[in-house]
């Protein structure tokens, strides 16, 4: 029997429901959760369990959004198909450049971040060669793992998602025993001066759940699962960061000036080996954040390259593991080298700009969408006509006009080079071919 690769190697569909729901769950789940109780109880006190809550329920509103463009589509590159059916290639190529590029920011930010945890943790890996093998190491692993096939990316998502989860369960589950309920009772709130910027933060605290559709192509059953897993997402997500803000607020005075208070918090009430938990816990966080943008980031090169952005190799499937290598081995290295040279920072700003197209330009094309492809069936449509879409650009649009000159002037330099990148556009090659379900 002849076992050799076909000529023309096709993604592989490997991926499940529940998988998808973790790895949406993983995205969102990074180093926020451990900063977010003190920054939203310096503006809005108690009354931030409520906003927590809020911010939940508006989000909800874009990710129906996404689930109901994501159910017209099996192939990979999310938001970037979606753009690319209703407003054409010009769009698209912004859309998909900009959401890889908020992938190599976060990587990069994140990547940084384990090297601090790790240097807390370590000292003699915090600066010089150390903090480099700390950087270089993870993400040179992620890759490889995500080289070798999508299954072995995903399980490994799965796995730092249940090691970064636990953590936070024990911090909510052991800590709800010793909240002060007359703190989390007075939702007076602080002052109005920062309300802007922690709608803006609660908001984007749950961002990530968008890049669930990026790997589509080897999803079993894209179009029923991933508007599922999204919307789960969003209501996993708020459920844990609700139960987090509570334990916070109820167990550690003067929350709102803690540099580490999930940590500070559990030291209170569990002793030093709880504050350590959480300290490691932050750190397998981000590991398993930069898991999930190395299995989504690549896709949308894929995508990108398929349609004749970006050089013809980042289209290829390998043939031996039938996953986009070369998209993997770029984004790791431009992510490994934003991170060791520090100029990552500015790029980061991008990450903002980033999603908040990716929302307007999804929230856009539904009702475009709607009257291009119908409702063909086991696709998801809204209640309600336009409400849905329309609240959803609402929101993404109060975000736009929350965000920093400094991050609409990276984001403008950003579109401009998507423009040259659309400029040079090459003949499209055909879409990934996609093999049946394994």
């Amino acid at each position: 029997m002849n076992h050799a690769a076909p000529a023309q190697p096709g993604l592989v569909r490997a991926v499940g429901r529940w998988e998808i729901v973790v790895i949406s769950v993983n995205q969102v789940v990074g180093s926020g959760v451990y900063l977010l109780p003190a920054v939203a109880a310096a503006v809005l006190g108690a009354a931030s369990l409520v906003a927590v809550v809020a911010a939940g329920a508006a989000v909800s509103l874009v990710a129906l959004c996404f689930a109901e463009a994501s159910s017209h589509f099996d192939q990979p590159g999310g938001a970037y198909l979606y753009a690319r059916e209703a407003f054409g290639p010009l769009v698209a190529c912004e859309v998909g450049w900009m959401c890889w590029l908020a992938r190599v920011a976060a990587v990069a930010s994140l990547a940084n971040g384990i090297a601090l945890a790790a240097g807390y943790l370590w000292p003699a890996v915090g600066s010089g060669w150390g903090r480099g093998v700390v950087i270089l190491l993870p993400l040179a692993l992620l890759a490889w793992i995500n080289v070798v096939g999508v299954k072995a990316g995903a399980q490994a998502a799965v796995v730092l998602t249940v090691a970064k989860g636990l953590p936070l369960l024990f911090f909510i589950g052991v800590g709800a025993w010793f909240v002060d309920w007359s703190v989390v009772a007075d939702l007076h709130v602080p002052g109005s001066a920062g309300l802007g910027r922690a709608a803006l933060l609660l908001l984007f605290a749950y961002a990530g759940f968008e890049n669930a559709p990026a790997a589509a192509g080897e999803y079993r059953n894209p179009r029923r699962d991933v508007p599922f897993a999204m919307l789960a997402t969003v209501v996993i997500v708020t459920v844990l960061y609700a139960g987090v803000q509570l334990v916070a607020l109820g167990t550690l005075p003067g929350l709102a000036h803690a540099s580490s208070p999930l940590a500070a918090a559990a030291g209170r009430f569990a002793g030093p080996g709880a504050a350590l938990l959480l300290t490691v816990g932050a750190l397998v966080s981000m590991l398993g954040t930069n898991a999930s943008a190395t299995l989504a980031g690549p896709r949308y090169l894929l995508a990108l390259a398929a349609d004749g952005f970006g050089p013809r190799a980042l289209g290829r499937i390998h043939p031996r593991y039938r996953t986009p290598a070369a998209a993997i081995l770029l984004q790791t290295t431009a992510s490994v080298l934003l991170a060791l040279s520090g100029t990552f920072v500015t790029l980061a700003l991008l990450s903002l700009i980033a999603r908040l197209l990716t929302y307007v330009t999804t929230v856009a094309s539904v009702p475009i969408l709607r009257r291009r492809l119908g409702n063909p069936p086991g696709t998801v449509r809204l209640p309600g006509g336009p409400l849905i879409p329309g609240a959803a650009l609402l929101v993404s649009l109060g975000l736009l006009g929350s965000s920093s000159r400094a991050s609409l002037v990276a984001g403008g330099v950003a579109l401009l080079a998507g423009a040259g990148l659309y400029l040079f556009r090459r003949a499209p090659t055909a879409d990934p071919a996609v093999s049946p379900p394994s």
